[in-house]
């Protein structure tokens, strides 16, 4: 074979070519450190540079994208780590609480001060709607809550965003700073029989985007415990199973 056939033939080699043969023989470039040598790539700053630092290029920028991605992993462990302490504060005094004083204070102050946001409020639903409000606890008449509330009363999971002048009012009553943003939960056992919902005075605080992991805990807890203690302490003011009565669940 001469010269000029070899270079010929090598020119039929088309670039997927040369690139899937390297791809099938990973290992080519042992023993050439003369021909790795030669190779040049361009670089972002115009510069020619070998294909071995080429590559060491690549790797340090692999390495830094998984040491950001590291310490974001890390930033939200510690961020959930502290929504967990919080929240099991919070529950261990509910579950504690003697009276539904007690309870609403808890609530309230908890969400409040150690949550670091404007406002807490738990409403039940009742035909009667005889229980006075105590902090952030609310009883509330059922069809109004259905008229107020409407589709946010349907699902399981918590809702969050900046809702309807007309349903932030109904939700935080009685606020001389309104609430601007929200995320609400429905209070579901064997049943709905109440929402807790927390609010912040800042438009954007609340998102769709948001986990809800932690409110849906304390949700799950206070739908067990505020109906027993409702009746236990005589309110007159039966909690109403609101699935029951526009047919869903």
């Amino acid at each position: 074979m001469t010269e000029q056939t070899a270079r010929q033939k090598a020119g039929e080699l088309t670039r997927e070519q040369v690139a899937e043969y390297l791809r099938a023989n990973p290992d080519f470039f042992i023993g050439q450190d003369e021909l790795l040598r030669s190779l040049t790539l361009p670089h972002d700053s115009g510069r020619a540079i070998s294909l071995v630092e080429r590559q060491v290029h690549l790797f340090r920028e692999q390495r830094d994208t998984l040491r950001r991605e590291l310490v974001e992993l890390v930033s939200i462990a510690r961020h959930n780590d502290r929504l967990f302490e919080k929240s099991k504060r919070l529950l261990m005094q509910v579950i504690e609480a003697r009276n539904l004083q007690d309870m609403a204070a808890a609530i309230d102050d908890s969400i409040r001060g150690d949550f670091g946001l404007d406002a807490a409020s738990v409403l039940l639903f009742s035909e009667t709607g005889q229980l006075q409000s105590q902090g952030a606890l609310h009883m509330v008449d059922a069809a109004a809550a259905r008229e107020r509330l409407g589709s946010l009363l349907e699902g399981e999971r918590a809702v969050c965003g900046q809702f309807r002048e007309n349903e932030r009012e109904f939700l935080f009553p009685d606020r001389d700073e309104p609430i601007a943003s929200v995320a609400l939960v429905p209070l579901r056992h064997e049943g709905l029989v109440g929402v807790f919902a927390v609010g912040s005075c800042e438009p954007g605080y609340f998102d769709q985007s948001m986990g809800s992991l932690f409110l849906s805990y304390i949700s799950d807890t206070l739908s067990r415990l505020l109906p027993p203690m409702l009746k236990r302490h005589g309110t007159g003011a039966p909690v109403t199973d609101l699935t029951a009565e526009t047919g869903q669940g």
